[in-house]
């Protein structure tokens, strides 16, 4: 079984250097599990659910290009700032938390730079889901 993931869950991206939290901003009443509000597969927004990882080493970041390009092809890491367009998948099928699939810590989310953002920690161990 699935654990429900919430505020302050532990994320890494395959590109980034260090984990990063995420933030649940409800849409519609709040909704707790085991304390912490719970999060969706809508809460996938930049900066305000998903916070940098660090820096980024994804050639496919322009910023991280041009600056690999700048020192002649030498791989050189710029500031993380993620850039997650689609909501994460695939969420719980069977639990919905304001119309939306609840976020379990199976659940995955697509960086634009060629990242995959997954959970490390759920934020919480007692709520699990089928």
């Amino acid at each position: 079984m699935a654990i429900q993931v919430c505020m302050g869950a532990t994320l890494q991206c395959t590109f980034g250097v260090a984990p990063s939290s995420l933030l649940v901003i409800p849409k519609g009443p709040p909704t707790m599990a085991g304390g912490p509000l719970a999060a969706t597969i809508m809460d996938h927004v930049p900066m305000a659910n998903i916070l940098p990882f660090g820096v980024c080493s994804s050639l496919a970041n322009p910023t991280v290009a041009a600056a690999t390009t700048a020192a002649l092809g030498v791989l050189t890491p710029m500031p993380c700032i993620p850039a997650t367009a689609a909501p994460w998948t695939p969420g719980s099928p069977t639990v919905l938390i304001n119309n939306f699939p609840s976020l379990n810590n199976t659940s995955k989310c697509m960086c634009m730079w060629g990242g995959v953002i997954s959970v490390i920690s759920p934020g919480q161990f007692t709520v699990s889901e089928p």
